[in-house]
């Protein structure tokens, strides 16, 4: 995403047409996982233990593409449905359709928690959505002691109307977790981690109507601008975040039993 420059940029028409290119292709890409309406692939070396890029893709019966979006967007929701989720919220914003945010994901124990800084920047096409990140430095948020700052090269969703009122979602990232981690791990996430957070959003789309009628019904800056009061950012306050400027840490020890009981539901 940041095209191995210096400079923070954001994502003009090519790159989310590279983006939906990547979602929707099959070359390259080798199927992990196919079941129940949820299909995984990875592209890579698949012994590498580090980073990968993995892409899921569910079909979202009675959910229109529209209201997908919302739940993408709502972090006041996300709080509702991301079990995984220790804390998000916006940063500012740098256009009407582009911000930079924080995020901090609870990782399976024994591993460590990590947590992002990101550029977050969406695309409406008509009946169809994109939303896409990738990682920056800001000076007032830099990595906490408490968790492993992780790397988004290129992480976001596709959402493709599918008929009235359905849809399908595409979820692709690739991430540098900044630790050598084991290959138990690389295996969970295409087998289970994936496919329950995919089912989790479809879930979460189902639900979100109703909790939206009752929760600032009228409030969706991520389609009024004018809503967001969010303090401006200037290009010049971010620079790309390179991995290798990071602490690297080595959880290749730690061994799948260890592994606490709730992450093995698919």
């Amino acid at each position: 995403m940041s095209r191995g420059g210096e400079m923070v940029y954001i994502p003009d028409d090519s790159d989310f047409s590279s983006f939906r290119d990547q979602c929707e292709s099959l070359e390259g890409w080798h199927c992990r996982y196919n079941k129940a309406g949820v299909t995984v692939w990875s592209q890579g070396q698949e012994e590498s233990c580090t980073v990968q890029k993995i892409k899921t893709r569910i079909s979202c019966k009675d959910v229109p593409a529209e209201t997908l979006y919302d739940v993408l967007h709502d972090t006041r929701y996300r709080k509702k449905w991301d079990s995984n989720m220790i804390e998000t919220y916006d940063i500012g914003r740098l256009t009407v359709n582009a911000d930079v945010g924080y995020y901090s994901w609870k990782c399976p124990s024994p591993l460590k928690n990590r947590d992002f800084v990101t550029l977050r920047s969406w695309l409406p096409l008509g009946n169809d959505y994109m939303i896409i990140n990738y990682s920056v430095k800001h000076p007032k948020y830099p990595p906490r002691k408490d968790f492993v700052r992780a790397v988004s090269l290129q992480t976001g969703y596709l959402i493709k109307a599918n008929g009235a009122g359905a849809c399908v979602l595409y979820y692709l990232t690739q991430v540098d977790p900044r630790g050598s981690l084991p290959k138990w791990v690389v295996n969970r996430v295409s087998q289970f981690v994936a496919p329950k957070a995919m089912k989790k959003i479809y879930k979460a789309g189902l639900k979100y109507p109703e909790w939206k009628r009752k929760h600032d019904p009228g409030y969706k800056p991520w389609v009024y601008p004018e809503q967001n009061t969010l303090p401006s950012v200037s290009l010049t306050e971010l620079s790309v975040q390179h991995a290798d400027s990071l602490e690297n840490i080595d959880e290749t020890g730690l061994p799948e039993d260890q592994l606490s009981t709730s992450d093995h539901e698919a």
